[in-house]
């Protein structure tokens, strides 16, 4: 069984950055991709940005150039930096891997952005 475990997130004003962190209970080079998925209320859960075939990073336009994912291999945990956060950015954030045709998810963690 696969656990995702994340930490980070909070209060922050707008302009201002962020570092989430999942920390997979598995080592994270055999999941086909790894994501980070964001929800406010009432809403789907969008796709923020994703990590597959190694090394190919993927991002939702809306933080293009702002977000930054990356990987520690050796921690197996993967991280978004979030730059630059703009009030519509306040969401659950939530981390996701597949493996094995199984979808695994982390437990959401709460970004706000408020002045």
């Amino acid at each position: 069984q696969v656990q995702l475990v994340q930490s980070g997130g909070g209060l922050v004003q707008p302009g201002g950055s962020l570092t989430l962190s999942c920390a997979s209970s598995t080592n994270i080079l055999s999941f086909y991709y790894m994501s980070w998925y964001r929800q406010t209320p009432g809403s789907r859960r969008d796709l923020v940005a994703t990590i597959y075939g190694g090394n190919r990073i993927h991002y939702d336009d809306s933080v293009k150039g702002r977000f930054i994912l990356s990987t520690d291999n050796a921690k197996n945990t993967m991280f978004l930096e979030m730059n630059n956060l703009k009030v519509e950015d306040t969401a659950i954030y939530y981390c996701k891997a597949l493996i094995d045709n199984n979808d695994y998810w982390g437990q959401g963690t709460q970004v706000t952005v408020s002045s």
